[in-house]
């Protein structure tokens, strides 16, 4: 571990390991006292004194479902989705060689709120498609050490496939760190099982997510110690497969149970790679050793690509300095994969005056995509090798009703019809939709235009795609790579705007793949009308059959048409059309001033989430927010124009963006 690393460790362990969040990220409990929190804990016993303000202690080993108050809140509702790799948008890419795991901290251990808050200025992560694993980073001394992911982040890489850990992180004795918390973790009832162990996974499987992730990092242990948190990880390993779990160490314990980072799987920690499903491997690696570390690997029967080779950039995001050739070299194949500590450094690093979202993504896009910003041209001078370079995406668009409206998980404004119906900026990565893998690979023989996400208009929700520039040649977007079966009565919907210029505008569908790594798919092309208002247009895929391979669109603009702005704000692709059943029982279970706490029964079938809007004295109804889970909390509502009662309405939303009929209740001032 270099030296930098471990002071940005230590100290960001005394800080909750948190980025710096806006005021408005975590709302504090004191202005807020009904706002539900993402859940974290101790393993059994608690500091001495008392906590600081906003923070909870809490036992895990005292945890029950049962009496959790805020379960409803923080449990995700999407299922973990299959995914399946397309051919590459490149010709560097790899298919089952090198994979990624993120390490991420998405807001601060106590105050983070359970359903997304009042900003846009959140690390909304978009690029799923390069991850294979993702962990709820944090935990700290004052706080708690063990976070459960809350649902909105859950709920989001669950759509794209990604399975989501929480963390136990047990942190150096010099930053707050004792080694009873260790103890009490790998502690044994009288029968000789770790009863910690039943209780993370019982955790998992309540809140929906897939597993944990231990980094054990207090020092003074010794062999008989090392022995206990060997015995915890097997029977925690082995609950968890039961439960269809994951468990991933951190290289920081040995197995003489002291701390002592190895930078390599070797004597002092193979028998917890054994006792996990993977392993992340301390910065201090060198090529030699993640060289040998992949052949023990593969001698012990294990992939070489299940040890993550970690890679810090939460200082310098792309402008650190790694060795690529020793993980993911260009000329052979990969040695290991990737482990990245901390990538919302795309956020942080961005001024407190230049994060709206056009910023924050544009950096992100840097990151996961590479200079050129395109997956299909790779900038080769780039000394950044962005993910993208390197692993084939993936995507999860493998049946039909499929829909899309481009919403990234925080906006501006919230949009229905194009219209607005909250100008209130927001974030809640629950809402995210599916999102094109690869972003932005365009096809063309003339000049590039920018494809971005926008967030000054939207069809719904907080975003849509914008094409800018100038059109001198036709222009191919690969919107989604999908494998969705055609039938006689499929077809594809698409929501579309022309803000400047003429263009013409024609959706592209592949029945086949491409004929190699970074060709164009071969694309059929079907006309759609684009004028200077949404408009949706419906194409029936007649003559195609077989299944769709990739969806895109083509713009042409006329010779002397000038500079385009061209808006994507939906994308369907369907049968028939559904309406889904409204919920039921839509209630105020606890109330506090303006502040309050809503519950419902669920509606039956498919639902995608649902929005709750609020039904003002003139007849309008203003958006408060969306969520995936059954339970929904609203800060700050005030009587309007006089009114004695406040009015609510909540509805189902489908795959397709259907709405249900309205539940409806009243919340008397």
């Amino acid at each position: 571990m270099n030296p930098t690393r471990r002071t940005v460790l230590l100290a960001g362990a005394a800080a909750a390991l948190s980025p710096s969040l806006p005021a408005a990220a975590a709302p504090k409990p004191e202005t807020a006292t009904l706002q539900p929190y993402a859940a974290y804990w101790y393993p059994d016993s608690l500091p001495s004194g008392t906590p600081d303000t906003g923070v909870t202690w809490r036992s895990l080993k005292s945890w029950r479902p049962a009496d959790d108050p805020d379960l409803a809140f923080n449990a995700a509702t999407v299922p973990l989705a299959p995914r399946f790799t397309p051919t590459p948008a490149n010709t560097t890419a790899r298919t089952h060689q090198a994979r990624v795991q993120s390490l991420v901290s998405f807001g601060p251990t106590s105050g983070n709120p359970s359903q997304g808050s009042a900003t846009a200025d959140y690390y909304a992560l978009t690029h799923w498609a390069y991850i294979d694993e993702l962990v709820f980073w944090g935990g700290s001394s004052g706080e708690g050490l063990i976070l459960a992911p809350n649902a909105p982040v859950v709920d989001a890489a669950h759509r794209h496939g990604v399975p989501v850990l929480g963390n136990i992180f047990l942190p150096p004795v010099a930053y707050g760190g004792q080694l009873r918390w260790t103890r009490d973790l790998v502690q044994k009832d009288a029968h000789g099982r770790h009863p910690l162990a039943a209780r993370l996974v019982a955790v998992a499987e309540a809140y929906g997510f897939d597993g944990w992730f231990v980094n054990a990092e207090t020092g003074g242990g010794d062999a008989s110690l090392g022995a206990d948190m060997l015995g915890f990880m097997r029977e925690l390993r082995a609950l968890a497969r039961g439960r269809g779990q994951r468990v991933t160490w951190y290289d920081s314990m040995t197995v003489q149970g002291t701390v002592s980072w190895q930078g390599a799987l070797n004597a002092q920690n193979e028998a917890f790679f054994q006792a996990a499903d993977d392993m992340f491997v301390d910065f201090r690696w060198t090529a030699g050793s993640l060289s040998a570390s992949g052949q023990r690997a593969e001698q012990l029967g294990r992939s070489r690509y299940a040890l993550w080779a970690g890679v810090d950039v939460e200082a310098n995001g792309w402008n650190s300095a790694v060795n690529w050739d020793a993980i993911v070299p260009r000329d052979r194949p990969h040695v290991v994969s990737v482990g990245f500590y901390r990538p919302e450094w795309t956020r942080n690093h961005l001024p407190a005056d230049e994060r709206a979202p056009e910023d924050f993504h544009a950096a992100d896009d840097r990151f996961w995509t590479g200079r050129s910003l395109d997956p299909s041209r790779p900038d080769g001078t780039d000394g950044w090798r962005a993910p993208a370079v390197s692993v084939a995406d993936r995507s999860t668009v493998t049946s039909v009703p499929f829909a899309s409206v481009f919403n990234t998980g925080h906006g501006l404004r919230w949009y229905e019809d194009g219209e607005v119906t909250s100008d209130a900026p927001w974030n809640h990565l629950g809402l995210q939709d599916r999102l094109p893998s690869r972003r932005w690979a365009v096809h063309t023989d003339g000049q590039r235009p920018c494809v971005n996400f926008d967030f000054a208009d939207a069809w719904r929700g907080g975003s849509s795609v914008l094409v800018e520039g100038e059109l001198d040649e036709p222009v191919i977007v690969d919107v989604y790579a999908t494998r969705l079966p055609v039938g006689v009565d499929t077809v594809v919907e698409l929501t579309c705007r022309t803000d400047a210029g003429r263009v013409n505008a024609e959706l592209a569908v592949a029945t086949a793949e491409p004929r190699g790594p970074g060709a164009t798919p071969p694309y059929t092309y079907l006309p759609v009308n684009s004028v200077n208002s949404w408009q949706t247009s419906t194409v029936r895929l007649t003559g195609l059959t077989g299944t769709v391979h990739a969806i895109g669109v083509r713009l042409t603009a006329p010779p002397d048409g000038g500079p385009v702005r061209w808006r994507l704000g939906g994308l369907a692709v369907r049968t028939a059309s559904r309406t889904p059943a409204a919920p039921s029982g839509l209630r105020v279970t606890a109330a506090s001033g303006g502040d309050l706490r809503f519950a419902w029964n669920p509606a039956p079938g498919d639902v995608r989430h649902y929005t709750l809007h609020r039904l003002l004295p003139d007849g309008t109804r203003r958006f408060l927010g969306g969520t995936c889970q059954r339970a929904y909390f609203v800060a700050g509502q005030e009587p309007e124009q006089g009114e004695r009662a406040a009015r609510f309405e909540l509805r189902a939303v489908g795959e397709l963006y259907t709405t249900s009929a309205p539940a409806t209740v009243t919340h008397r001032w």
